[in-house]
């Protein structure tokens, strides 16, 4: 895949022009409605199939293929990482006008970790070829590891991570509205809403350990892994507001998330080592698992309620 230049600008400058738009429309700090989210997650969505679109009329229907695979895996694991967004703001009583500044920053952050990890992957893959067998034994290792924690969840006091941060950094007692530092006493203190943004970016990272992996399963263009990414990456915000308030009917969904690592973890393996796997196998069976797990978690949330 010889992607030009100017075709990588394109794509960056339209990151950028997005990230701009969604700080310039979300300016104040009013709370976001269902309905908003609602509208700006079909939009994040249009975007990223747009181009999706783009790539399979540029590069052909195998390329285009990688990225619908690579954005679908993206998207369905990061709707655990929402749910971890979830329980941080819950844990330390963000108000929701202050949730959007947290999380856009946050995915800024995001995008540049990746962006990293990204040319970090491609060039092992490209300088050790063998080392797709190690990310292939690490994503079936971490499916089984998720099927079998399935019923836990994220504990922000059971985190080593959040301890030790507490430990170094002078903390006020209350979220003063939308800063991260606050100076009292002639002393600086940061403030609640930073710590926030810390364990938010901490726990992409976290994430991000099994998605890039996962997507290199299905492609190894990294302009197709980035874009991906990104325009997953780019509606996370409005997914968190649009799905916040369904996190407990979602009961089957890592099952589905552990199948789906493992199912791309042995196509790593033994598309490298026997044959190759096409493209469109591994969509349709990411796109089943994932439909079925959802499918199934709401039907056992209406069952519930009778």
């Amino acid at each position: 895949m010889n992607v030009s230049i100017t075709t990588w600008s394109l794509l960056l400058a339209f990151v950028f022009a997005m990230l701009i738009l969604d700080l310039f429309l979300h300016r104040s700090h009013q709370e976001i409605k269902f309905k908003e989210a609602a509208i700006w997650s079909a939009i994040w969505i249009a975007c990223g199939l747009g181009v999706g679109a783009i790539i399979w009329a540029q590069y052909g229907s195998e390329f285009g293929l990688q990225y619908l695979s690579g954005y679908v895996i993206e998207k369905s694991l990061a709707i655990d990482n929402v749910f971890v967004w979830g329980l941080l703001f819950t844990a330390f009583a963000v108000p929701k006008r202050y949730q959007h500044r947290v999380l856009f920053l946050g995915v800024i952050g995001a995008l540049a970790m990746r962006s990293v990890m990204i040319i970090a992957g491609s060039a092992l893959i490209k300088e050790f070829a063998w080392i797709l067998y190690i990310f292939g034994a690490f994503l079936i290792y971490t499916g089984f590891k998720m099927f079998k924690q399935r019923n836990e969840h994220f504990n922000l006091d059971k985190s080593k991570f959040y301890a030790w941060l507490r430990k170094k950094v002078r903390v006020s007692d209350s979220i003063e509205n939308e800063n991260f530092t606050v100076i009292k006493n002639g002393v600086r203190y940061f403030t609640p809403l930073f710590l926030v943004l810390v364990m938010v970016e901490f726990m992409d990272l976290v994430f991000a350990v099994d998605s890039i992996p996962a997507i290199f399963a299905v492609t190894e263009e990294p302009f197709i892994v980035f874009a991906s990414n990104a325009l997953a990456i780019l509606g996370l915000r409005s997914m968190y507001f649009l799905i916040a308030d369904l996190m407990d009917k979602f009961k089957y969904l890592k099952e589905g998330l552990s199948i789906i690592l493992v199912w791309v973890g042995v196509k790593m393996i033994v598309s490298h080592a026997l044959f190759k796997i096409p493209t469109w196998i591994s969509l349709a069976v990411i796109a089943s698992v994932i439909t079925i797990s959802i499918v199934a978690s709401f039907r056992k949330a209406a069952e519930n309620v009778k």
